[in-house]
C-alpha cells in the first residue's frame, strides 16, 4: 500500500509541478514582476499619470525560474502524497478511484488549499499591506485543515449529523475572520492585485484538477499492477 502511494504522488505530483511552473511563468510571473515596479518605486500608480498596463518586464533568469520550477514541482509532490493518502483512506471505505474520480478529487483539494482561504484571505501581490505573517499562516492551516475535513464528512459521512458538522467546520475559520491589517494602503494598483488573485486561483484550479486526475490515472495503474 506504501510503495502504491508514494509511486502515484510522486509521477503524479511531478507531472502537476511543470504543468503549474509552466502555467505560473506564463499567467502569474507577469503580474508579480509588475507588481514589484510599484513596490520598488521604478512606477507609480497614486497621484501620478498613467503608466502602461504592459511595462517591459525581466526575462528569463536561470537561476530564479530554476529554483521556481523545483520549488513547484516539490509543492506538488507533496500535495500529491496528501491527495493520494487520502485516496487510499477512501480506497479501504469502498471508494473506486479511476482518472474521472480523480478529477473530483483534485477540485475538492483545490477548494481546501486555495479557494476556501482565499475567500476571507486571497493571494497578495507584494507591496499590499498585510496583517502579521505568523497570525496569516496559522489562520491559514486552520481553514486548509477545517476545510478538508468538512469536504471528507460530506464524500464520506452519512446522516444530518455529519453533514451538519461539515458545514460548521468549512464556517468556522470565516466566522472567526481572518486576520487582516488595521487598513489598507499600498502603491500597488487594484486592478494589478485583482488579477493577481484570480489568476493564481486560476491556475490554482487547472493543476488541481490535472493533479488529481493523474493521481487516479497511477492509483488505478498500480491497483491492476498489483
Amino acid at each position: 500500500m506504501f510503495q502504491k502511494i508514494l509511486t502515484s504522488a510522486l509521477f503524479a505530483g511531478f507531472c502537476a509541478g511543470l504543468i503549474a511552473a509552466a502555467l505560473q511563468f506564463a499567467f502569474v510571473q507577469p503580474v508579480l514582476l509588475h507588481a514589484e515596479l510599484y513596490e520598488g518605486g521604478d512606477l507609480v500608480h497614486f497621484g501620478a499619470e498613467a503608466v502602461s498596463a504592459n511595462p517591459e518586464l525581466p526575462g528569463f533568469e536561470p537561476m530564479r525560474d530554476g529554483l521556481s520550477i523545483l520549488f513547484s514541482a516539490l509543492i506538488y509532490v507533496g500535495y500529491g502524497l496528501l491527495l493520494v493518502a487520502a485516496m487510499a483512506m477512501a480506497a479501504e471505505r469502498g471508494a473506486t478511484i479511476t482518472p474521472r474520480t480523480g478529477l473530483i478529487w483534485g477540485v475538492a483539494g483545490f477548494v481546501a488549499f486555495h479557494f476556501a482561504p482565499a475567500v476571507s484571505l486571497p493571494p497578495e501581490v507584494p507591496g499590499v499591506a498585510a496583517a502579521d505573517l505568523a497570525a496569516r499562516q496559522i489562520w491559514w492551516w486552520g481553514t486548509v485543515a477545517a476545510t478538508a475535513a468538512g469536504l471528507a464528512l460530506i464524500g464520506l459521512g452519512r446522516g444530518a449529523a455529519a453533514w451538519g458538522a461539515a458545514v460548521v467546520l468549512i464556517l468556522a475559520p470565516h466566522v472567526i475572520g481572518a486576520p487582516h491589517p488595521d487598513s489598507f494602503a499600498g502603491p500597488v494598483p487594484p486592478e494589478l492585485a485583482a488579477l493577481f488573485a484570480s489568476r493564481a486561483l486560476g491556475v490554482g484550479l487547472a493543476v488541481w484538477v490535472v493533479l488529481g486526475g493523474l493521481a487516479g490515472y497511477f492509483w488505478e495503474r498500480e491497483s491492476a499492477a498489483a
